[in-house]
């Protein structure tokens, strides 16, 4: 999309939301142009009308969920990839051609490839990026790509810390770019309608929210020797931010395939599950109670953790209790089934994604999931929101919802800020898992009452040349 040319670049914008538009008939509830997948389009878009997009990260998660995610939108066109593993660079630019081959009949080998992601945005044909990365590399290259003019969709959780997630909430909102966290329960119907029926008052006075995760396995922890770097990667840049620590495979990914990495089980580049698959449920609490904006202000939290000195150490079985100002208790744990359950004084409301899941190799059983929507009565399901009630916005795909954004410049469903807030309930869960103590915080000034040793767990120290600004 053209940034040279402010007149050409409104005639383009419109030029998609008609085409959208004609498409469907008629706009969606929160007056967004819907973009649908490429073969309900009536004829192909003109190159310049699409929105160029680059992957930066092109991992497990970008293979199986973001590349087609934003593939198979019409009005997208993904043009570059980007990963410090030349091994699974060189497969992404194939797997994209490839789709591109098979959708178009025609021969495609226009993917370009990056092993740097500033090299990427410096391209002016990209207007927007998808970032797949591990935890600890998500806000580096986020600020980079909301500065050099890129709409991002960004994998959750928000930041490894919470002042890194402030810092990147305010770039944002700095720069007037689109960012979307992946947070795509809330593009999942169930979810949606769970929060509207809490928030319109259909289980009476909310008063508890119970939320159950799945956890890493503390037993599967290891000791490994060192070992050579693999040819391709780059190790160095590859740990960013984080001290340097010699290279063993189960600290990275696989050098074949695209199973489950280990890093998501190491606390260098994040906190285990308590982020993992927290960072969803607690953004569906907050949509739900209407608290998307701050936070609890007293938690308690108790996990169990490996060994010292083993390498996969984030929490395994854990339990939590958060207070919010509304006086809503919010309670978390393992134990619990996997999902999110409000409980009013008037019946209660359980949600999960049932069957669904992101990729193929989800932690998360779908036999303990596969009821979506559950609520104490049938009736309270089957309740209409009537006109003058609240009405959360309606997205049937979180990519396409980004994609929506980029194009009209309204707000995504996840934003930024709502994805900080949600990632800052995890990592205040986190921080009472280690702390084990009760701990103050004040939603507003983003630090803890009265606790210097929980406030220095807001920050990390960083490597040099990766720190933030």
């Amino acid at each position: 999309m053209n940034k040279k040319n402010p007149e050409k670049e409104s005639s383009r914008r419109k030029f998609l939301k008609n085409s959208l538009k004609g498409a469907v008939g008629t706009l969606a509830l929160t007056n967004f142009p819907t973009i649908v997948p490429a073969h309900v389009v009536s004829g192909p878009l003109a190159p310049s009308n699409r929105i160029n997009v680059g992957c930066i990260g092109n991992g497990r998660i970008s293979r199986e969920h973001d590349m087609p995610g934003v593939w198979k939108h019409d009005a997208a066109r993904i043009i570059a990839v980007c990963d410090l593993d030349k091994n699974r660079l060189a497969s992404a630019k194939k797997l994209v051609d490839d789709y591109y081959t098979k959708k178009t009949g025609q021969a495609s080998d226009a993917v370009k490839m990056y092993d740097d992601y500033r090299d990427l945005l410096n391209n002016k044909d990209i207007d927007a990026v998808t970032i797949s990365t591990p935890d600890h590399w998500h806000v580096l290259p986020a600020i980079h790509a909301v500065r050099a003019g890129k709409d991002v969709y960004m994998q959750k959780p928000a930041s490894l810390t919470i002042s890194e997630g402030r810092l990147l909430s305010n770039e944002v909102h700095k720069s007037g770019r689109i960012l979307q966290i992946g947070s795509q329960q809330r593009s999942m119907p169930q979810f949606k309608k769970a929060c509207e029926l809490v928030r319109n008052g259909r289980i009476g006075k909310l008063h508890t929210i119970y939320v159950g995760l799945p956890i890493d396995d503390p037993k599967e922890s290891t000791v490994e020797t060192d070992m050579p770097i693999p040819d391709g990667l780059n190790y160095e840049k590859w740990l960013g931010e984080t001290p340097y620590v010699p290279y063993t495979l189960k600290r990275v990914h696989p050098t074949s395939g695209f199973s489950r990495p280990g890093w998501l089980r190491c606390e260098q580049f994040g906190a285990g599950m308590i982020t993992g698959w927290g960072a969803h449920h607690f953004d569906i609490v907050n949509w739900g109670m209407g608290t998307e904006y701050t936070g609890p202000i007293e938690i308690m939290a108790s996990a169990e953790f490996p060994p010292a000195g083993n390498l996969w150490n984030v929490h395994g079985p854990f339990k939590s209790e958060n207070l919010y100002a509304n006086g809503v208790k919010v309670l978390a744990s393992d134990s619990y089934p996997n999902g999110v359950k409000f409980m009013g004084s008037e019946g209660w409301i359980f949600v999960s994604r049932g069957n669904y899941s992101a990729t193929a190799n989800d932690p998360a059983s779908a036999a303990k999931n596969s009821k979506a929507l559950d609520a104490s009565d049938p009736k309270i399901l089957s309740s209409v929101i009537g006109p003058n009630e609240i009405h959360l916005i309606d997205s049937k795909d979180h990519h396409g919802n980004w994609l929506e954004s980029v194009i009209s410049r309204n707000p995504p469903l996840a934003p930024i800020e709502v994805g900080h807030r949600a990632c800052t309930v995890c990592l205040l869960n986190h921080a009472g898992m280690k702390l084990k103590r009760k701990l103050y915080w004040d939603p507003i000034k983003e630090v803890f009452k009265n606790d210097d040793e929980a406030n220095a767990m807001l920050t990390r120290p960083q490597r040099f040349p990766y720190a933030l600004d």
